[in-house]
């Protein structure tokens, strides 16, 4: 499901404009992505949490350069789902 599947479909079902769902997908997702960048996780009861994982430091190799390189430590992004989505999904 993309985006705009996402936005018709509450558009649909609760009978709101597209252009105003639309708006407010996108303001969701900057919200999220603002608070992960200020390091804050964001949790939302009953859905789940969008969290920050630390990846320590690592060596890797570049093969066709036969090189060895160091990955720095840093965060990525995830989602954890709660209990009640897991209970839902299976």
């Amino acid at each position: 499901m993309t985006k705009a599947d996402i936005v018709n479909e509450i558009a649909r079902s609760k009978g709101l404009p597209r252009e105003i769902v639309l708006k407010s997908v996108e303001a969701f997702m900057e919200v999220v992505k603002d608070s992960l960048s200020k390091g804050e996780n964001v949790y939302l009861r009953g859905f789940g949490s969008f969290i920050l994982k630390k990846r320590s430091e690592k060596t890797a190799r570049n093969i066709s350069q036969k090189t060895t390189i160091i990955i720095p430590a840093h965060n990525i992004p995830a989602f954890k789902p709660s209990d009640a989505f897991k209970s839902e999904v299976k």
